[in-house]
């Protein structure tokens, strides 16, 4: 009796442990938040935020209904806020220096317009660096670790310049690539593609392949992943990868969507429309992988807000794949933007307004999850939106 008690003790723990899904919102901040001031600014914000957005996150049905296989969804009380700002503030102490240096030669509109430049566009600028942007993913990474660790998944979300951390850490450590056929694409002669057949390795990611961990190979500024030219170097660090790829690569299965608000993603990485930047092949598998693996990416920016722009016209999943050459199967995840609501603020002041409109930006993206995945797989709703949108024909052909 006593043995079937502790049997049922252990059960119910094991109930109360997994009976709902447990989220962590991580918020990351945006460029022109590296001096205290504007740190406090933005992390009273995210503290205003949070209690909102977890309760329209939690308390609507139709997401209510998404997560019920998992026993419902459990929001952490607690934001978790990841702050890269004060990594930028000794580059632009220096550059405000020279700003300093050129005022007494410079006309007082010129010496403004240049520090407003520089106040505003700074940061946005620097993190774009591969080598400034690199360490503050592997600082994100082991945010996201901790929290999975902890039994959370987690949903990111990046306020202006903190989308492009997002969608670098969608690119660089997510678990899409295929070893074997990365090699493969590579035209690696038999005796390779063998060596690798008989030694098969995880899915990785691109921060697995670097010379930080594997050594396999690196991404130059074209776009394009070059591997290590020792052979024999090559197939001795390939055989690390799987350790290497639990050390640099998302923790599996624990990203469950990024929302990015606020948003200049198009205009600082419009690279993304060219065909010949070779890193547009892993964006094609990343966004393969997204669908396949039930995670959202949304959207949302205030309609007013100058620095806020449309990812891209809504298309469907089929369409997507039409467009990528990709076959996506048995897709569950969304990709969804929502550019158009109304803050009600004036333009100069809609981009730093999404904490004081708090109410009106939670329903925002709890309504663009809503009708992100009813866009998807709802036929009926996504046939309404369809026949409503007259210029998808020809925005399609231009693709």
């Amino acid at each position: 009796m006593r043995k079937i008690l502790l049997t049922l003790i252990c059960l119910l723990a094991l109930n109360t442990v997994y009976a709902s899904n447990s989220v962590s919102f991580i918020y990351i901040n945006g460029s022109n938040n590296n001096d205290e001031k504007m740190k406090n600014w933005y992390e009273e914000g995210v503290k205003k935020l949070h209690p909102v957005l977890r309760e329209k996150f939690t308390e609507n049905k139709t997401i209510k209904e998404y997560y019920s296989a998992n026993g419902g969804l459990d929001v952490k009380q607690e934001p978790v806020i990841f702050f890269w700002g004060d990594k930028s503030k000794a580059d632009l102490d220096y550059v405000k220096g020279q700003l300093d240096f050129s005022k007494a030669i410079s006309s007082t509109g010129a010496y403004i317009a240049r520090s407003l430049i520089a106040q505003y566009l700074h940061d946005a600028i620097w993190v774009q660096k591969s080598h400034n942007m690199i360490p503050i993913l592997e600082e994100l990474n082991t945010y996201i670790k901790k929290e999975a660790d902890e039994g959370r998944d987690v949903i990111l979300y990046g306020y202006s310049a903190g989308s492009f951390v997002t969608y670098e850490y969608l690119i660089n450590k997510l678990r899409y690539i295929k070893p074997a056929e990365m090699f493969k694409a590579f035209n690696m002669d038999e005796d390779f593609l063998s060596f690798v057949k008989e030694n098969p390795k995880k899915d990785t990611c691109i921060s697995a392949l670097s010379y930080n961990y594997a050594g396999i190979g690196t991404v130059s500024e074209s776009g394009e992943v070059i591997l290590n030219q020792n052979v024999e170097q090559l197939k001795k660090n390939y055989l690390k990868l799987d350790e290497m790829t639990e050390l640099a690569c998302a923790p599996d299965k624990h990203l469950r969507g990024i929302v990015n608000f606020a948003s200049p993603l198009v205009l600082f990485y419009s690279d993304l429309a060219d065909s010949e930047y070779r890193l547009n092949y892993c964006t094609k598998i990343m966004t393969k992988y997204i669908f396949e693996n039930g995670i959202f990416w949304l959207t949302v920016n205030f309609r007013e807000d100058p620095l806020g722009f449309p990812t891209s016209r809504n298309l469907t999943w089929q369409e997507i794949s039409d467009k990528l050459n990709l076959q996506i199967e048995n897709p569950t995840g969304v990709i969804y933007d929502d550019s158009s609501v109304w803050s009600r603020r004036l333009f100069a002041f809609a981009h730093t307004s999404y904490w004081s409109a708090k109410s009106v930006f939670a329903k925002a993206i709890v309504k663009s999850f809503v009708n992100g995945y009813k866009f998807q797989y709802d036929k009926e709703y996504q046939d309404k939106v369809l026949k409503k949108d007259s210029s998808r024909t020809e925005l399609l052909d231009s693709l």
